[in-house]
């Protein structure tokens, strides 16, 4: 609990190696839900490198019972949260022990129950809640682990590495031994005890060694795990291709649980998972669940190596191990996805979260570095950043050293680093140490400031052709806006895919002066300073440049394209991105438009016909991908355009996105037509990117023909969308024709939606899409927060359970821009009232919550002052959390 004067900011330039090393943990659990005895066993040595000093253990809602040093009684004193030792022998054995109440847990970090299974999570600083120890990631340890328990209660008991022992105890209690071969820091210990079920898969590696693959889930559950399990086999075997990188444990593990705050965590061979990214059936699971299941369960298998075996030296450098290791799961889906274009639009998905979610933050009161300088709690600075553009760090090593260098770096990685405990700037280096004479070798210092330095970069750049000398130049210059705590910028290092196209929409061969002769089809240049030209020759005609391609940085690239530039490139670019990018600058700039202008109704006209001919090209396309036509065909969010302003009034843009979308429905009415039918039926369900791209543009269709419906009066579209809601065969449709009813206001989601919840009543993941998709509706008149306040009341509502929360509460506060600023303030009276009630029992989820109103300041007021007043009274809250206290301060102080 917070006090005055306690919330101490930690600095990455203090970091000090700990004064004790540990070297083996043994530890034995008496597990009850009310009173937990944990016996810990450790053997310590002094750091010779440190000063002498105490031994400062971290502790927190602990009951300490007794402390031994090799075997003896000793004297001690508790200094705050932690236990404090001195005079100790250079080497020796310590025991400690404690007890807990995981029962009373609520925050969901330590060790916890939920349905009646006992659960850990343990990263950044929850080992501290289970017992006394030096809770930081740079103390590598050998951990053997006895549990005893109940049988009846508890019959599967889990912990990490192998099973070496179990068997019966006496009173009906049962122990289960277990064994990690691999030393780890304590954030990556795991515990989990209940009444489980499991799938189980035996696979052989490249090496011929076999090992057991399970998933464990509460019975009822086990016909939903086939996804995750072929998920978790397509990982393995993925990264032994790619990488080398073998599975090194007799046994790997997931469980799920429903309550839990986060994705998943990487416990070394015994992953925690969200039920959310394991069960999955087509009745009950979407495509997107499946996409998204198929990646978590890549991601946290990816750690074993990246996280596992080498893992960061403090939590500054968290994107050591996230940011590395989102990029190898993008990989992997991409790897997964084959086609060049299901490859693109997994690209494209990625872009454009980084663009909606991270953009912001860099620009925001919390906006931080890719490795932090400071933080006072550290489950804060779990961003988009830290991950997202972390991984974009990544792929631009990837980019300047090729596919195979990168691979080459990865091996001298472990090579140097294996078992330790290491920072962003190692891996770097090994990255440039394996790929001497790269672009990455030569300018890494210059690199390295993508790790120092917030902020998202602008690239701008001018074109200018000269018909006589058939050159085209290039004007490139870079800047970046001031953040907190770094007013001025360095210039970056910024790889810049770039093509031209001819006047017949062809790929030019380029040839930049000083070169003998011309290279076919894109290239990559490297961008450096503050400000250069490039100069490419023997042009024949003024060329369309397509600059940025495949998004090969994290920055915003402003080019003054005209609209016939962005058309061009919009239906003859070779490069999806930007031919999906040219898409949504056509969009954007009749939004902005639209928003600028006086008159109402908003935007009714926003959409000239040139951009829906574009538009209803794209959709009748022959060639296109299905996914790729419905990420073109989707507006930029509210959330996006009011990116792109500087002062932002939240219903001017709700008004004209919806009357866009609107008139985008109307005027393709036949295509959209034409676009259900032809995609509607995919036959016998499968969640591959060709079925689930056509099953998203049959949708989208349905939507946009559901919404033209509420303007012309029709009734038959909205029939046949309530016939699928009741006949569709898969999760997907169903909830793509319920949300068209939701979403265009029709009244026959009044009839679909109980008919939903008496579906689906005691599926909960199923139930978190029903309570997301009323939260999230467009607001009409004020409708939707009304409509929360009352599902508030719903006897299925949990705020303590992380996923029903941010199902409810977050999609509206976080994701409807139109429902949630309101001119009577009622959104910001909501979310302080929630960010309060959520930071007394779970701290963690309420901070992500008051990140809502990041980006107060942009607003017009009225909204402005009563966004100011809400997290003012939210800081006022005198026993808030150091976690929400860090986030509405910097915000205040922005």
């Amino acid at each position: 609990m917070y006090r005055e004067g306690q919330a101490t900011a930690i600095q990455r330039a203090d970091y000090s190696a700990p004064a004790y090393w540990i070297d083996t943990v043994d530890l034995c659990f008496d597990l009850d839900p009310a009173k937990t005895r944990v016996l810990n066993k450790m053997t310590l040595r002094r750091n010779p490198e440190v000063p002498a000093q105490p031994l400062k253990l971290d502790g927190d809602e602990l009951n300490l019972a007794r402390v031994l040093v090799n075997g003896q009684g000793t004297s001690f004193k508790i200094e705050g949260t932690q236990l404090v030792l001195d005079n100790l022998p250079d080497a020796f054995e310590l025991e400690i022990f404690t007890t807990c109440c995981p029962t009373r847990n609520t925050h969901l970090m330590g060790l916890y129950v939920s349905n009646d299974s006992f659960f850990t999570q343990c990263e950044a600083e929850g080992f501290r809640r289970i017992t006394y120890f030096l809770d930081r990631p740079d103390v590598m340890a050998s951990y053997g682990v006895t549990l005893r328990a109940d049988k009846a209660k508890y019959p599967v008991l889990l912990s990490n590495g192998n099973l070496v022992a179990h068997g019966p105890l006496d009173d009906g209690r049962h122990f289960a031994k277990w064994v990690d071969p691999h030393r780890k820091p304590c954030y990556l210990f795991a515990l989990v005890a209940g009444r489980l079920v499991a799938r189980e898969q035996r696979i052989l590696s490249r090496a011929g060694k076999e090992h057991l693959l399970q998933v464990y889930v509460r019975a009822g559950d086990l016909d939903k795990t086939e996804h995750a399990m072929n998920s978790l086999m397509h990982a393995v075997a993925w990264d032994e291709a790619r990488f080398g990188l073998a599975l090194d444990l007799e046994r790997f593990m997931i469980v799920a649980t429903s309550d839990f705050n986060m994705g998943a965590m990487e416990n070394k061979g015994l992953n925690i998972f969200n039920t959310k990214y394991v069960l999955a059936n087509q009745a009950t699971a979407t495509d997107t669940d499946y996409s998204n299941i198929e990646s978590v369960v890549g991601h946290e298998y990816f750690h074993n190596w990246t996280g596992d075996r080498v893992t960061c030296r403090d939590w500054f450098q968290l994107s050591l191990k996230e940011g590395l290791t989102v990029f190898r799961d993008q990989e992997f889906s991409q790897d997964l996805a084959g086609e060049a274009s299901a490859r693109a639009v997994k690209r494209i998905e990625d872009v454009r979260l980084l663009r909606t979610a991270q953009f912001p933050e860099d620009a925001g009161p919390m906006a931080h570095p890719v490795r932090p300088d400071s933080y006072i709690e550290i489950n804060n600075f779990y961003t988009v950043t830290v991950y997202e553009k972390g991984a974009e760090v990544v792929r631009m090593m990837q980019t300047l050293v090729g596919r195979a260098g990168f691979a080459r770096g990865l091996t001298l990685y472990f090579e140097r680093h294996d078992g330790h405990a290491v920072t962003c700037d190692d891996f770097a280096q090994a990255i440039a140490d394996a790929n001497p004479g790269s672009a990455l070798a030569t300018l890494l210092p210059q690199f390295k400031r993508w790790y120092s330095q917030a902020g998202t970069p602008r690239l701008h750049a001018s074109g200018a052709y000269d018909a006589q000398a058939r050159t085209y130049t290039l004007a490139v210059s870079q800047s970046c806006p001031p953040t907190p705590g770094q007013p001025p910028k360095e210039p970056f290092v910024i790889p810049m895919g770039v093509g031209l196209l001819g006047q017949d929409g062809q790929e030019l061969p380029l040839q930049l002066a000083g070169e003998a002769a011309p290279v076919a089809g894109q290239r990559t240049l490297v961008i450096t300073q503050s400000a250069e030209t490039l100069t490419f020759i023997n042009v024949s005609a003024e060329p369309v440049p397509s600059i940025l391609r495949g998004f090969t940085a994290p920055v915003v690239l402003e080019f003054d394209y005209s609209d016939a530039q962005l058309l061009a490139l919009l239906a003859h670019d070779g490069d999806p991105f930007n031919r999906w990018e040219a898409g949504q600058r056509l969009a954007l700039r009749r939004a902005i438009k639209s928003i600028a202008a006086s008159a109402y109704p908003a935007g009714a006209t926003a959409l000239d016909d040139a951009y829906i001919e574009a538009m209803r090209s794209v959709l009748r396309h022959p060639l296109l991908d299905a996914a790729f036509k419905e990420l073109v065909l989707t507006l930029p969010s509210e959330t996006y355009i009011a990116e792109q302003l500087d002062v932002v009034d939240p219903q001017r843009i709700h008004a004209v996105r919806e009357a866009m979308r609107a008139q985008l429905a109307q005027a393709l009415a036949d295509d959209w037509q034409w676009a259900y039918d032809t995609h509607r039926d995919t036959g016998a369900y499968r969640p591959d990117p060709v079925s689930s791209g056509r099953r998203a543009l049959a949708g989208m269709a349905l939507a946009n023909l559901c919404l033209a419906a509420q303007t012309s009066g029709d009734t038959v579209w909205p029939g046949k969308a309530y016939q699928r809601f009741k006949d569709a065969g898969n999760m997907t449709d169903r909830l793509n024709a319920l949300s068209a009813l939701v979403s265009s206001g029709h009244p026959l989601a009044a009839q679909a939606l109980p008919r939903f919840h008496a579906l689906f009543k005691d599926d909960a993941l199923v139930l978190d899409k029903w309570f997301a998709l009323q939260a999230g509706a467009p607001d009409r008149g004020g409708n939707v927060l009304p409509a929360v306040r009352q599902l508030m009341k719903h006897p299925d509502f949990n705020l303590r359970n992380p996923n029903r929360a941010r199902s409810l509460i977050f999609s509206y506060c976080s994701a409807n821009p139109g429902g949630f600023h309101r001119t009577d303030a009622a959104g910001y009276v909501f979310w302080s009232e929630r960010v309060m009630e959520l930071d007394g029992f779970n701290p963690q989820v309420a901070a992500r919550l008051a990140r809502a109103l990041d980006r107060w300041t942009k607003l017009a007021e009225p909204y402005r002052s009563a966004a100011r007043e809400a997290i003012a009274r939210v800081a006022a809250k005198p026993d808030l959390s150091n976690d929400v206290r860090e986030v509405v301060s910097r915000a205040l102080a922005d």
